[in-house]
C-alpha cells in the first residue's frame, strides 16, 4: 500500500514539473512575441469628417511633389493608422481627408487648410476668420496637449497671441522636426539664434554654456519664470558653476560669493549681466 501511494506522488510530482515546464515556455514565447512586434511609431486616431474621405498621401504628389517627396524623412511620416482598411494618411493625419480638395482640382481646400480660399465646411478645421497662426497652433494641439499647457504658462513665446507659429521653430514637411541643429555643438541654437540676434555673438569672451544649448537655460515653449528660464534664481548657474564652502564663505571659482549672492540673481546684481557672451570682460560683465 505505502508503496502504491509513493508511485503516485512520483507520478503527480513528474506531471506537475511537465505541466510547470510547458507553462513557463508558453509565457516566454508570449512575451518574445509582445517584445518583437513593437514599432517605433505613432498611432493616431484620424477624426471622421462628414463627406469627405480618406485618399491617402500619394494623391498629393499629384500638385505637391516637392513636400511630397521630403516628406518621407519628416519626423511625421511616422504618424500612421493601423486597420484593414487604413490608408497611409501621413498628409491628411494633419490636413484632413483630402477627397473633396482633390475632386476640386484644389478650389475647396482641405478640411484643415493655413491658407486663403474656399473651406471645406465641417467642425475640425480652421476658417477664413481663424488667423493663420491660430490655425496652426490649433492643429498642432490636437495631438501636442502638453504643450498647449505650456503655452498657459505665465511666460511663453507668442505662439497663443498670433505673432508666432508652430512652424516658425519647427519642421513638419521634411527632417527633423526641430529647424537647424546638426551635428555641431555650434548648430545647436540655430533655430532659437534665427529670431534672437543679440544673442548669437561672436563674442570676445563666450560663455560655454551657449555650446550646451539655450535649452540648457531656457525653456521652448512656456515657463513660470520671466525669460523663459528654467530656473529664477542664482541656483540656475549653480547647476554647472561649482560652489564650495570654507569657514562659512560660499566660494565659486575660487571668489568669495557669500554677500553677492544676497544681492540677487547673477545677472541682476551687477556681476555677470552679459550671460551670452562679452567682448570686454572674461568674468561677462558688460
Amino acid at each position: 500500500m505505502i508503496n502504491q501511494i509513493l508511485h503516485k506522488v512520483r507520478t503527480l510530482s513528474a506531471s506537475c514539473k511537465k505541466w510547470l515546464t510547458l507553462t513557463a515556455a508558453t509565457v516566454f514565447l508570449v512575451l518574445v512575441v509582445i517584445s518583437c512586434s513593437t514599432v517605433h511609431r505613432t498611432v493616431v486616431l484620424l477624426p471622421k469628417v462628414p463627406g469627405a474621405n480618406y485618399i491617402g498621401s500619394t494623391e498629393c504628389d499629384a500638385c505637391h511633389h516637392n513636400i511630397y517627396q521630403g516628406f518621407a524623412t519628416a519626423d511625421h511620416a511616422r504618424l500612421m493608422a493601423q486597420g484593414t482598411n487604413a490608408l497611409y494618411v501621413g498628409c491628411e493625419s494633419c490636413h484632413g481627408p483630402g477627397s473633396s480638395h482633390a475632386e476640386s482640382g484644389g478650389e475647396v481646400k482641405p478640411p484643415f487648410s493655413f491658407m486663403a480660399g474656399r473651406p471645406f465646411a465641417n467642425s475640425f478645421g480652421s476658417h477664413v476668420a481663424t488667423t493663420k497662426a491660430r490655425s496652426t497652433e490649433n492643429m498642432c494641439f490636437q495631438c501636442h496637449a502638453d504643450v498647449r499647457g505650456q503655452f498657459n504658462l505665465p511666460d511663453h513665446h507668442p505662439v497663443p497671441e498670433g505673432r508666432m507659429t508652430c512652424t516658425d521653430c519647427h519642421s513638419p514637411h521634411k527632417g527633423s522636426i526641430f529647424k537647424g541643429g546638426g551635428t555641431a555643438l555650434t548648430a545647436e541654437n540655430d533655430a532659437c539664434l534665427r529670431c534672437h540676434q543679440a544673442q548669437k555673438g561672436p563674442h570676445v569672451f563666450e560663455h560655454e554654456a551657449m555650446r550646451e544649448g539655450c535649452t540648457t537655460c531656457h525653456t521652448a515653449h512656456g515657463s513660470v519664470n520671466d525669460k523663459l528660464l528654467t530656473v529664477r534664481d542664482a541656483n540656475l548657474c549653480l547647476k554647472c558653476h561649482f560652489q564650495q564652502l570654507q569657514s562659512g564663505s560660499v566660494i565659486i571659482g575660487g571668489v568669495d560669493h557669500t554677500v553677492r549672492l544676497q544681492q540677487g540673481t547673477c545677472w541682476t546684481a551687477g556681476c555677470h549681466e552679459a550671460v551670452h557672451g562679452s567682448r570686454v570682460n572674461p568674468a561677462l560683465q558688460f
